[in-house]
């Protein structure tokens, strides 16, 4: 399983989805351009002494991502999805991709799986999660069906 974020923009949400990666011994991609540097210094503290432990690929555009990963089977993670993340079966490869916290996944991106998109229910006056709860959602919901001795009963 990996984690895509595309275009990200808030470092400490990233630095808090690197540091869960790190966790739970998922690769962690990010496609350019990114909202912040590498060496910042709220990324580095989000993701505090775990950088090391981080298996981080960084992508210069979702083009050169789909070049290298396009064969697998993606998952697109958008409020305005209709299906819910815990309505598919997930897989041990499975890649699970996340957009902006400002605009999300671009239109084209989305319309180019539109029987890969998944939301996560809202019920309050919110117009969207953070991006690294949203994140933390669906991969653990992957995780509970793909490796089912994380989670005994």
């Amino acid at each position: 399983m990996k984690i895509v974020l595309v275009e990200p923009e808030i470092p400490p949400n990233t630095g808090s989805i690197a540091r869960m990666c790190a966790g739970m011994k998922i690769p962690l991609h990010l496609v350019e351009p990114l909202g912040f540097s590498l060496s910042d210094r709220y990324l580095k503290r989000a993701g505090l002494d775990y950088w090391p432990h981080v298996d981080l690929t960084v992508h210069k555009s979702w083009s050169a991502f789909m070049e290298k990963h396009g064969h697998e089977r993606l998952w697109l993670c958008s409020k305005r999805a209709e299906r819910c993340y815990t309505s598919v079966a997930y897989g041990d490869n499975d890649v699970l991709v996340f957009g902006r916290e400002t605009r999300g996944l671009d239109d084209a991106i989305l319309e180019a799986f539109p029987e890969q998109q998944l939301r996560i229910p809202i019920i309050g006056n919110i117009r969207s999660y953070n991006l690294s709860n949203a994140v933390s959602i669906v991969l653990f919901e992957a995780l509970r069906q793909t490796c089912p001795e994380l989670f005994p009963s």
